[in-house]
């Protein structure tokens, strides 16, 4: 489908790191918001939209700033480890 191209993260173009290191969506939202909004149980995509909204919307901003600051320690890391992924490393304050 692709003639004389190549897609791949080791290709011509140096493509850079998506890490879910790096990404608090991946290390730190989805699984909160999931542990919070179906605590009532929703039966009705009407019921579950509303919760993520109210659930998004209570995150308290002390809860905020922790997640940025381990977002950093992970920036830091990364940096050290010359980007590789930070498979073996657990960051709890």
């Amino acid at each position: 489908m692709f003639p004389n191209k190549l897609i791949s993260s080791r290709g011509d173009i140096p493509w850079p790191p998506r890490s879910p290191d790096l990404t608090p969506c991946d290390f730190f939202l989805w699984g909160y918001l999931k542990s919070r909004v179906y605590l009532n149980k929703p039966t009705t995509i009407s019921q579950l939209k509303q919760n993520i909204h109210e659930e998004i919307a209570a995150i308290p901003r002390s809860m905020c700033q922790r997640v940025f600051q381990s977002l950093r320690s992970r920036f830091q890391e990364c940096q050290q480890r010359n980007g590789a992924h930070l498979d073996d490393v657990i960051f709890k304050k």
